[in-house]
């Protein structure tokens, strides 16, 4: 799901970091008012697991790969503004140092898998599981849906920024950027992460959850459910 450099024409990534820096200083914000300074750690820790789940490219047919981002889990487990900050790190990280996703990008896929995701994910959650300290039934299939949904959302929304791109830059009607219009992008996107990658994300997000709710942790049900509760006063 990571956009490369030369996807993107600069009117389609300049929106894009207008568009996220208020994010980004939103986030940083909400993440000081909301966790006490011993727990900001969490957030580090949230971003280094999505960093290295992101790593495991998985291939499928048509000679492509994709993988999990764990933007779901740690915005039910912390919010969604911390999540950003945790999965917008590791975005930039990938760009900066291991050429990941590209640096004109940068906020793009900060967009697509640092906000839509884990905002879509935390909303999923709350509307399923509840406003709970337990883990049953409900829980599971919140966190479940919440991965698979937010993931497939994600990846439509960097299909739809592709697709733009011969409507947006053309030479001699040929496309500068991305070649593929939104009636291909979209779709190809979506229906990997339909079948493949949503369904993984969906998983590890439910057991990362579950695990988390049964062990003795900071991020067991009592915090999810300050978690849940303060975002819902303040979102």
């Amino acid at each position: 799901m990571h956009i490369p450099d030369g996807y993107l024409s600069p009117q389609t990534y300049g929106t894009m970091y207008a568009v996220m820096t208020p994010l980004w200083w939103r986030a940083a914000a909400g993440v000081r008012a909301a966790l006490p300074k011993k727990n900001l750690h969490l957030v580090a820790m949230a971003g280094a697991f999505s960093f290295v789940i992101m790593m495991f490219n998985i291939p499928i047919p048509g000679g492509t790969t994709g993988h999990a981002v764990g933007g779901a889990l740690a915005a039910i487990v912390l919010g969604p503004w911390a999540a950003m900050v945790a999965v917008s790190t590791a975005l930039v990280i990938q760009a900066l140092v291991f050429g990941d996703g590209g640096v004109t990008a940068i906020a793009a896929n900060c967009f697509t898998m640092a906000f839509i995701m884990p905002f879509s994910a935390f909303y999923i959650y709350r509307f399923i599981a509840g406003r709970t300290a337990s883990f049953g039934l409900k829980q599971r299939l919140g966190a479940f849906l919440a991965g698979y949904v937010s993931i497939v959302l994600a990846a439509m929304a960097a299909g739809l920024l592709l697709g733009l791109q011969p409507l947006i830059a053309t030479s001699a009607g040929r496309p500068l950027y991305a070649p593929y219009p939104i009636s291909v992008a979209v779709p190809a996107m979506a229906v990997s992460h339909l079948l493949f990658f949503g369904p993984i994300e969906g998983l590890v997000t439910a057991l990362a959850v579950a695990y988390f709710a049964r062990a003795d942790s900071p991020v067991g049900p009592a915090w999810q459910r300050a978690a849940l509760s303060r975002e819902g006063t303040s979102a």
